[in-house]
């Protein structure tokens, strides 16, 4: 059965969607943000976080595949300086990190033709995200209270006749 094969297809053919992919992983892995289009952003996503996750098993202290997986990196982004940055540099930033390297950003459409555009960014290896806050429920219910108390009563002004 073919279950959970469909990936964004993008309007193109296979080798046109591999050659795109690999070009946008390029300039995205050079750069550290791009622009473009959300549809290219939500597929370039899967594709960049796979090989990511190659530069970060390879520079794990136990990997003895190193270089095999530094091919494998380059089989699929098709530029070797951007491998060479990702593998060196950035791979030491996520070396904590569990996944999720990317983010993606939504813009206004763009205004010739209307296309939902995005930015797509490698975020800060350290980058925690959004901070979860928790909540007291008795903290919700003690300031209410607590101003009625405080304040004086008004004195009661005579009715003039």
């Amino acid at each position: 059965m073919r279950h959970l094969k469909h990936r964004s297809q993008l309007g193109r053919t296979k080798e046109h969607r591999a050659a795109l992919l690999a070009n946008l992983s390029a300039a995205l892995l050079t750069h550290g943000r791009i622009e473009t289009t959300l549809a290219k952003a939500k597929a370039l996503r899967p594709y960049v976080e796979q090989v990511i996750t190659l530069a970060v098993k390879a520079n794990l202290p136990e990997a003895k595949n190193s270089l095999h997986l530094r091919r494998q990196a380059v089989s699929k982004v098709r530029d070797k300086d951007a491998v060479t940055k990702l593998f060196k540099e950035r791979a030491v930033e996520f070396k904590d990190r569990k996944g999720g390297y990317t983010r993606i950003y939504k813009l206004v459409p763009r205004s010739s033709d209307a296309a939902d555009m995005a930015i797509i960014e490698l975020i800060a290896g350290a980058d925690t995200g959004y901070a979860t806050k928790a909540q007291a429920p008795a903290a919700d219910a003690a300031p209410a209270t607590a101003p009625a108390a405080e304040i004086p009563a008004a004195p009661a002004e005579a009715p003039q006749a």
